[in-house]
Formats: structure tokens, sequence, C-alpha cells
């Protein structure tokens, strides 16, 4: 009789738990449309939707189709047909990158270039397949430095570069786009440049195997010797993922072990990554980003559950403190550097990463618990902002693009695991678009990159 009502109990508690996880799967569908909307009104076209102005912002000369592009791999996994249809008819017959303006490198190759990509595994239209390849070879013209390693602005016509001191993943986090242009286009020279980048900052690392912050694309020669995790390690572990390359295997397995040693730091109910000195390994600067969250993911997709669990209980207390997460934080002081929220994805995906891995209720709860802070502090009449500061709640006249791309869809998957997507069978970039695994063949992985 107690088994019976036990196991009725936990067939209740069950149906619960999947009434509000679809009731907030179907909200974060409905708040994606009334701001894309939005964005469609007020921003077409352009990078960044304001939404207190009603306006837009570029960030370059000339606008580019970062807005439209970034979001489509969204709206495909949110079933949003008709919003697709719109975004491949744009690319097709509008996306032009002959245009005299610098650019950012980096994000460029993972906005840009990885949407495309993400829309041609969707599509298999030619037509997309060659605006990719286009990008590819424009931004090609940054790796052409003494070192391999690319400059940080690459003007799309003329091919001229400017900035030789960039940011590690500035540098070297390139692998994964690159890699899976080569593979579609049969061409390995894409990968290889990224690879000789990647080979470049992994052959300058430490006896300790750290690399730094920040270094000079022209000489080789490192700006800032503050070892750094974020897009770098996330492009490294993920290229492993997919393309199996011994080396960068090898490079990530290294570099995990050598984080773990020297940029942890712990105690009874804390757990972080911070900033160690690559030669000495001595911890510099107690200070940790945002996108710094995004280091519970890769732990889960590496099998070290634990300590993923553990890292993100931690940057889940952080959430907690202030309502939102701050862009910048001071684990030993335990105070906010920087106190803004820009609608940040990475905690939000660590926290799907482990929901799908471990299956535990209490991640969709964090989820739930993100969400509706959003909600209740960023919401506008016209879609979402960023807040200036978590301390007041003040709003910011600006919405990210990376917030369609990425914030929403890993919120999203979150509630709606019967959507199909998984770490078991897709690998997501850093820009969260997803590919297929089981799309590339090992055997001709290794052919159309060019590895081995």
């Amino acid at each position: 009789m107690k088994r019976a009502i036990l196991v009725t109990l936990t067939m209740v508690y069950s149906y619960a738990i999947q009434a509000q996880t679809a009731a907030l799967s179907q909200s974060v569908k409905q708040e994606f449309i009334r701001s894309w909307d939005s964005y469609r009104k007020y921003a077409w076209g352009h990078n960044m939707l304001l939404p207190l102005s009603r306006s837009f912002s570029d960030g370059y000369e000339q606008p580019l189709p970062i807005g439209p592009v970034n979001a489509y791999s969204t709206i495909k996994i949110m079933g949003l047909q008709k919003q697709a249809r719109e975004i491949e008819r744009y690319v097709m017959d509008s996306c032009d990158f002959n245009r005299d303006v610098y650019v950012k490198t980096y994000e460029m190759n993972t906005r840009i270039l990885g949407s495309l990509l993400s829309m041609y595994s969707c599509t298999h239209q030619p037509t997309v397949l060659a605006k990719a390849r286009d990008l590819g070879d424009r931004l090609l013209k940054a790796f052409k430095t003494p070192t391999g390693i690319p400059y940080c602005r690459v003007n799309l016509k003329t091919g001229k570069t400017s900035g030789e001191n960039v940011s590690t993943a500035e540098a070297a986090a390139y692998t994964l786009e690159m890699g899976i242009l080569s593979y579609y286009t049969k061409d390995p020279v894409y990968y290889q440049a990224a690879k000789k980048a990647l080979m470049a900052i992994y052959g300058r690392r430490s006896k300790l195997d750290l690399v730094g912050e920040t270094i000079n694309c022209e000489t080789g020669d490192w700006q800032s010797t503050t070892s750094v995790t974020g897009v770098y390690y996330e492009s490294v572990f993920k290229t492993s993922l997919l393309f199996k390359d011994p080396e960068v295997k090898q490079i990530w397995e290294k570099s995990i072990s050598a984080t773990h040693k020297y940029d942890m730091t712990e105690n009874d109910t804390a757990l972080w990554y911070g900033r160690a000195e690559m030669y000495s390994g001595e911890i510099l600067n107690p200070v940790v980003t945002q996108e710094d969250a995004s280091l519970p993911a890769l732990l889960c997709l590496d099998d070290d559950a634990e300590t993923a669990a553990r890292l993100l209980r931690t940057w889940n207390g952080v959430w907690n403190r202030y309502g939102l997460a701050p862009a910048v934080y001071d684990y030993r002081k335990q105070q906010a550097s920087y106190a803004q929220y820009e609608l940040t994805p990475e905690i939000i995906a660590s926290a799907w990463y482990l929901y799908d891995y471990t299956k535990e209720p209490v991640y969709a709860e964090m989820g739930k618990q993100y969400y509706n802070a959003i909600l209740q502090y960023c919401k506008t009449p016209l879609a979402f902002a960023a807040i200036s500061d978590v301390r007041s709640k003040k709003q910011r006249d600006e919405l990210p693009v990376y917030f369609f791309a990425e914030t929403m869809k890993y919120l999203y998957l979150l509630f709606t695991p019967e959507a199909g997507f998984n770490t078991e069978d897709y690998i997501f970039s850093s820009g969260a678009h997803p590919f297929k695994l089981t799309e590339f063949k090992i055997t001709e992985i290794n052919r159309r990159l060019g590895i081995g």
C-alpha cells in the first residue's frame, strides 16, 4: 500500500514538473517571437535592437547581417518556419560581404560564419555555402601574419588588417567553424589556417602548460601573461570532440589539467577558477567574468559532472546574491567589479548542459530562476534590455545580438527536452549553433580537413 502511494506521488510530481516545463517552454517561445518581431520592425538588417529608444545600433561603419543570421538556428530549433524562410531568403538575396569596412575577425567567425554554416547544415542550399565560403576567404586575409595568429580586424573588401595585439580567443578560437567550413567545402585551407594559429598559441605556452591572455600576432610576444580559460578552451575542446584531431585533443587534455592544478581555488562553500600567472602558477587575479561561467558546461562534456556541479553551484550563489549575474566578479572581495548584466548566456548554458547530462531537476529549477529574473528585471514593452547595474536593476538601451542566438536558445532547450537537441548528438559552437555529430564522418574529416 505504501509503495503504491509512493509511486502515485512520484507520478504526480513528474506530471507537475512536465506541466511546469511545458509552460516555461511556451513562455520562452512567445517572448522570443515578441522580441524578434520588435527586432524586425525597428532593427532589421542591423546588428542590435535598442529596445528603449525603438532604434538600432551597428557597431561598425556599415550594417552587417549579424542580427538576422545569428538568430537563425534558434528560430529553427523553435520550429518557426516562416521566420526561418525569411532569413534564408535574406541571406541568398541580400547578404553581401564585399564591403569596405573593418570588422572583428573573431566576431565574424563566431557570429556570422558559424551561423551560415548552421543554416547550410539545415538547408544544404549551395548559395548559403557559397556565402559562407566567401566570408571565410575574406577572413583568411587576417591570418597572413609572421606567426599565423590573425589580426584583430580585417577589411572585408580590401583585405587590409589592423590590431596586432589580440586576446587568446581572438588569436586561436577558430578551429571549430573553420573546420566545419573545410568539411563542407572539402577544402582544408580554412582548418589548416585556424589550426596553425592554435598551434602558434599553444607553442608559446609556459612550462606549466598555461597560455596568456593577450599576444602580439606579429612578434608572438605575450602582452599579458595572466592565464585564461573561456572561449579559447571551448573552441579547443569542441574541435577535438567533433573532428577527433589527436593534436587538438592533446592540447585540451594538457590545458585543462594545468587549469585544474593552477587556476582552481576552493573552500568548503565555493569553487572558482581564477587567473594564474602563466609562468609562476600564482593566482594574481581573483576576478572572473561571465565568460568563465561556461566552464561547467565544458567540464560536463568532459564527463566531470561532479566538478561542473560544484562550480555551477558557486556561480548560482553569485546570481542569488544580486538577482542577476554581474559581468565581472571578485571572489576574494565577494563583490561585483563590473556590475552590468548584459543578458549573457553562459550560466544558463551550463545549467542546460548539466540538466541534459544528469537529468536532475535542480538544474531546470536554476533555469527557471534565471528566466524569471530576466522577465522581472530585463523585460521591456518591445523586448528585453541589458542592466546597467545588478544592484539598482536599471535598464540600459541595448539588446545584445547574442540574446536571440544563445540566451533564449539555452532557456528554450532547458524547458523543451523533447526538441531533440542534446549534448550526446550535437556539438554547439561558442555562438550556440548546433551541428549534428553523425553528419561528420571520420574518414571524410581527415581528408577534407587535412588531418594526419
